[in-house]
């Protein structure tokens, strides 16, 4: 379905929702599910190595290209599984590579609890966001440990602190705090900061679906979208990017979508086709990869997951790659996804861990 249709009409008649497991599942009738295409690319896996800490790999949501467009940054939970993530460690959470995918330098110990999206911004500045947040029971196992957790953090290349959003163990509104923040972007014009929250259990009744903006020294400005299924509001905005007309777009996942966005909230549109999408990247033709790490026969029926390519102009999907094998029985498909200039993409993987390449052919 085109985005002029979505645009005019929002969400039609043809949306239908129910609940399956303490989730609300949107479906539209007319967009039936994309499970092919194109697939020029090879795959890498296991191409980012730690080997400064010679630590095997925490499950991982970020990854971004440098400024330099050729080094990858990415970020990892420190641990196997879903938690601690990095309480109870210092290992560093936030990793840089060469082109090779030797790592360079890794910094952030004993700042997180669940290192999550990575941005790096037009003047080469590290964004990390944190998707989680210490409780009384998490202080108790691991004594010693201070609350942290979510907020938003920008460093230097080198890894010094240079800002942070939020109050570090508080979950909350801004200015004075965040709630568990996805992602974060900041816009290549005027330097302005989107956080976008958050990855609260969706059964939550208090569930919060929005993107907090603060000016590039910090200052809260506004406050975007609200939780909901209907044009505009989010469920989960797992990632965020601008396109190349300064459009904001967002990985809407537990709405299974990917909405478009002004700069000040307005709804311009929203794409289905890409799936249930859990990040998001855009080349400078507009064109956008989208990860799916998650649609299951339960709570995306019909849909498989991979990573969909096509055109923000029309929302069509072109190619489609596939989850690479794996002996895993969770699948092997990343979260976060980062494009160099040369075409190639970089994954983050949550569920088998580090990231995986993909060679454009």
């Amino acid at each position: 379905m085109s985005i002029s249709a979505f645009a005019k009409g929002g969400l039609t008649a043809a949306v239908a929702a129910w609940m399956i497991a303490g989730e609300c599942h949107a479906q539209t009738t007319d967009v039936a599910p994309v499970n092919s295409g194109a697939n020029p690319y090879r795959v890498i896996r296991d191409w980012a190595q730690l080997t400064l800490e010679k630590r095997p790999w925490g499950g991982s949501n970020g990854v971004a290209i440098d400024r330099d467009g050729k080094t990858v940054w990415a970020t990892d939970r420190c641990s196997p599984g879903t938690s601690p993530g990095c309480l109870g460690t210092k290992a560093n959470p936030v990793h840089h590579f060469d082109e090779q995918g030797k790592e360079i330098r890794s910094f952030g110990g004993g700042m997180f609890v669940w290192p999550h999206g990575i941005h790096v911004d037009r003047d080469g500045n590290v964004w990390v966001t944190d998707a989680s947040v210490t409780t009384p029971e998490t202080l108790a196992k691991f004594p010693g440990e201070e609350p942290k957790g979510s907020i938003v953090v920008k460093f230097s290349p080198e890894g010094k602190v240079l800002m942070t959003l939020g109050k570090p163990g508080v979950k909350g509104n801004p200015p004075e705090a965040l709630t568990e923040p996805t992602d974060v972007v900041t816009d290549p014009a005027d330097g302005d900061i989107y956080v976008a929250e958050s990855h609260t259990n969706v059964e939550d009744p208090n569930l919060v679906g929005r993107i907090s903006v603060f000016d590039r020294n910090g200052k809260f400005l506004r406050v975007i979208g609200k939780t909901g299924t209907g044009p505009g509001e989010f469920r989960t905005p797992h990632a965020i990017e601008f396109d190349s007309q300064g459009r904001l777009i967002v990985a809407d996942r537990h709405n299974h979508r990917i909405q478009i966005l002004t700069k000040d909230g307005k709804y311009i549109g929203e794409y289905r086709e890409f799936s249930r999408a859990s990040g998001l990247a855009i080349d400078g033709n507009d064109t956008i990869y989208v990860a799916d790490s998650e649609s299951t026969a339960r709570v995306h029926p019909g849909w498989l997951r991979g990573i969909r390519i096509g055109s923000l102009k029309d929302g069509k999907v072109t190619m489609f790659i596939p989850p690479h094998k794996t002996d895993s029985p969770d699948g092997a498909m990343g979260e976060g996804i980062a494009i160099d200039p040369a075409g190639n993409l970089y994954t983050a993987e949550a569920t088998l861990r580090g990231v995986t390449k993909y060679v454009r052919e």
